[in-house]
């Protein structure tokens, strides 16, 4: 497993999984050691780790540590405690197709195995796990290759959430174009919203750019129509965590908005995600499961409470673009346009 860029999300270590902890950063870089897929699973639930396509390999990651804690059991103590894991796994969050993803091919590679011993399941399953952490990093660098090619010199980039190394294997799916325009010597800056309620564009995504050299700007989210207003941002590109088979995406809260702000001011609206953030059981957005998180995250943050405690809280985490809004799609297989229908099914078919 490769740097793919200066910030690792995920250490092997060939018995545990190191995860930074994203809840900590900006102010402390620390790497909590995880040996079981319910560690994993906790990890994944307690925002530890986040972004489609990490928690796609931490899961993954997940299942073989399970396999390896298990390598000494019989054969059907084995099974049993891999379907209890992996059940953990998929029952983390909701909304991340990834995530499932993942989990249903190490489960494959499981079963196209199960007649051998334990200890040679876990290893199998740990090369699997390591192909699919390697295969997220190529995919984002194609990804990153691909978008860079639609951005123009002097672009003002505004991206949400964190779409970047620390929600991938590396590069970034969002940032990992920014990474890739910026590499090739564009003079581009971003512009990142500070993504109530967790802060993942204040916190995460500033972190990123500034420890690269890229020029970033924190906003409030609610300025970013603002500024689209005044023609300080060019382009909008942000990650999704499940796409549907007619383009509709799932991204975070906030996303839908500054697509229909974007579109008011004609102002190209990308979304980059790799193929297995396709998920080919959804014809439309309609049926994407939306998560609900608990409402102390909205009441405060880090102790501090801004809300009245009998205040009742909504706190949806995720919102779906429609298709409709979104100018183009980047894969690692190339940048797909309207109609999406027809466009995605080749897409899933080569």
């Amino acid at each position: 497993m490769g740097i793919a860029s200066q910030v690792e999300t995920m250490r092997w270590t060939g018995d545990a999984l190191e995860l930074i902890d994203q809840r900590a950063l900006p102010f402390k870089v620390d790497y909590p050691r995880f040996t079981t897929a319910a560690q994993v699973a906790d990890a994944i639930r307690d925002m530890v780790v986040r972004g489609a396509p990490a928690i796609g390999c931490a899961a993954a990651f997940g299942v073989a540590l399970e396999a390896i804690a298990l390598r000494d059991a019989t054969s059907e103590d084995f099974a049993a405690g891999m379907e209890t894991g992996m059940s953990a796994l998929r029952a983390s969050r909701p909304t991340a197709v990834n995530l499932g993803w993942a989990v249903d091919r190490m489960a494959t590679v499981w079963k196209h195995v199960e007649n051998e011993s334990p200890a040679a399941i876990a290893g199998r399953l740990v090369a699997e796990a390591t192909s699919i952490f390697d295969e997220d990093v190529a995919a984002n660098r194609a990804i990153g290759s691909f978008g860079a090619a639609l951005i123009e010199n002097d672009a003002c980039i505004l991206t949400h959430c964190n779409a970047g190394a620390l929600a991938t294997a590396g590069h970034g799916t969002a940032l990992g174009v920014v990474r890739s325009a910026f590499q090739s010597g564009k003079a581009i800056s971003v512009v990142a919203p500070e993504t109530r309620p967790y802060f993942q564009g204040a916190r995460l995504t500033a972190w990123e750019l500034q420890r690269e050299g890229i020029p970033v700007t924190v906003i409030v989210d609610g300025a970013a129509g603002f500024l689209m207003s005044q023609g300080d941002v060019d382009v909008v590109i942000v990650g999704a965590d499940r796409i549907a088979l007619n383009g509709d995406a799932a991204n975070k809260i906030g996303t839908y908005g500054l697509a229909v702000v974007a579109a008011r001011h004609g102002i190209p609206f990308y979304v980059a995600a790799p193929l297995s953030t396709f998920d080919r059981s959804l014809a439309t957005g309609k049926g994407i499961p939306i998560e609900q998180r608990e409402g102390g995250e909205i009441r405060g943050y880090r102790g501090i409470e801004w809300t009245p405690r009998d205040v009742l809280i909504a706190n949806p985490v995720f919102d779906v673009t429609p298709a409709e809004l979104i100018t183009a799609i980047i894969t690692e297989r190339g940048v797909i346009r309207a109609p999406y229908n027809p466009a995605i099914a080749r897409l899933l078919k080569n």
